[in-house]
């Protein structure tokens, strides 16, 4: 029998679940590894060397040890680098947050690293304990965390003729094809999605600029609905399903402005 290897690593905490009386299965997503499970031996009695770790979206160091990359690790010790206090003392932030973190379990394969999507949690949950939470902040975390995984959807131009996006001309979003087609490409139908060149720009803006200066841009109301649109309903078709986080996010947004 092979022996178990000890890591050491950062980490945020994706989830935790209880396993039989006093155990947790903790899932992080970690810089050199990528997302891990690991079993937390003894941590619902344990107040000395897990106390209050395993929260979600904290970001933690993990001592762990496997015997292969395909096992279950033991959580030997964990450690909180930051807990986001600010995040956790307001409930939008709080649901924000937590919905990046769904985003990031979902959209990662276990055990197969990803440096942009661990980056990209280091700068947006740091940034949620500065500024408020915003169209821009969510829908740019959602491009990016797109791109980081593979699937960025083609908004520069029409995915069939190739012309760039101009101005003033409608569009029409197929997540199937993963772009967007021109009127004359598209032959829209009555269900198709419609986004306008402004919506359309407003994204491809975002996706790639400086964090600082993501919060001079502001979204109207008919170009924050586009976007939301295009991008939850393509995010739901990649990946089979709705992101349950997303609707109490977007329940409390409109119903505690």
């Amino acid at each position: 029998m092979s022996a178990r290897e000890t890591h050491k690593t950062a980490g945020f905490v994706l989830r935790s679940l209880q396993y039989g009386e006093s155990d947790l299965i903790v899932t992080f997503y970690t810089r050199e590894f990528g997302k891990i499970k690991g079993i937390a031996k003894g941590a619902k009695r344990s107040r000395k060397r897990f106390a209050n770790v395993f929260e979600p979206f904290s970001l933690t160091q993990i001592i762990f040890s496997r015997r292969n990359r395909d096992s279950l690790a033991f959580i030997d010790a964990c450690d909180i680098l930051d807990h986001f206090a600010a995040i956790r003392m307001d409930l939008e932030k709080t649901l924000t947050a937590s919905y990046f973190i769904d985003l990031a379990e979902h959209f990662s394969p276990e055990g197969k690293r990803n440096d942009g999507v661990f980056a990209l949690l280091l700068d947006f949950l740091p940034l949620l304990t500065r500024e408020n939470v915003s169209e821009p902040i969510i829908r740019f975390f959602e491009m990016r965390l797109l791109k980081a995984a593979g699937f960025e959807p083609e908004l520069a131009a029409c995915v069939r003729c190739k012309t760039p996006v101009a101005n003033g001309s409608p569009y029409y979003f197929f997540p199937k094809e993963g772009g967007i087609f021109c009127t004359a490409c598209a032959r829209p139908q009555r269900y198709d999605q419609s986004i306008s060149a402004g919506a359309v720009r407003t994204l491809l803006l975002g996706k790639d600029m400086d964090l600082e200066k993501m919060k001079m841009i502001s979204m109207t109301e008919s170009l924050a609905s586009e976007s939301r649109s295009i991008l939850c309903g393509f995010i739901s078709y990649v990946l089979g399903r709705e992101v349950q986080s997303l609707k109490v996010l977007e329940q409390v947004r409109r119903y505690c402005p």
